[in-house]
């Protein structure tokens, strides 16, 4: 099964073995600092590729929040039309792109219904972001952070067919093992947020439950 060509690519990077090194040094040295204070970046290579290469080696899964100071995530039950994403646990993503969109999307200052997803097809990761359109003019970006939560409790929702979603789901709380603190400017589909008509993706949504992400032309 293909996607759309409106699902977006992850840039294509060619890391090097001494980047690959730099970055295993560099989450050994959060790990080591903990959660009590963000991870100091000093590498010259943009903080999406270090967040990817983490979550990559599946010891970890990530979380993004406005909020940098979580001691601890608890389970909770969200407005989701999902079986899996309405479950009552702590949510988490096995990519490191999708979660640095809700660390920079500042949805308690604006109004604004979302409609995103981040799935691995062939092997490739692919992404869909989208916000309402009245929000996303008034470009509703901040600085968040996103958490480093061990992987051990979390279960990936199950594929369908070759597209296997990245959202990961835990039943009990989990405590953090680090954090990086992300800025607008480091998402790298920042441009790339689509702006949608609420009524309108909610009649699609009505009309054909199956039919994520309802995707308007813009």
């Amino acid at each position: 099964m293909s996607l759309p060509d409106f699902w977006l690519r992850r840039p294509v990077v060619s890391t090097s073995a001494a980047l690959r090194e730099r970055f295993d040094a560099l989450l050994d040295e959060a790990l080591a600092v903990g959660s009590d204070r963000p991870v100091d970046y000093l590498v010259d290579a943009p903080k999406w590729q270090f967040l990817c290469h983490v979550a990559d080696r599946a010891d970890f899964v990530l979380h993004g929040s406005g909020d940098p100071d979580i001691p601890e995530f608890v389970p909770r039950r969200p407005p989701d039309i999902t079986d899996f994403g309405s479950r009552h646990a702590v949510f988490a993503a096995a990519d490191g792109i999708w979660p640095m969109f809700y660390a920079i999307l500042d949805r308690d200052s604006a109004q604004v219904s979302m409609c995103n997803a981040c799935v691995r097809a062939g092997g490739e990761a692919r992404y869909h972001f989208s916000i309402s359109a009245p929000a996303l003019a008034r470009r509703p970006w901040r600085t968040g952070t996103v958490y480093l939560l061990p992987s051990a409790t979390f279960d990936l929702e199950p594929a369908d067919g070759d597209i296997r979603p990245t959202q990961a789901a835990s039943p009990v709380p989990v405590r953090p093992a680090a954090k990086l603190t992300v800025g607008p400017e480091d998402f790298p589909f920042l441009h790339d947020v689509h702006g949608h008509d609420d009524a309108k993706l909610l009649a699609r949504a009505a009309a054909a439950p199956d039919g994520f992400p309802w995707h308007e032309p813009r």
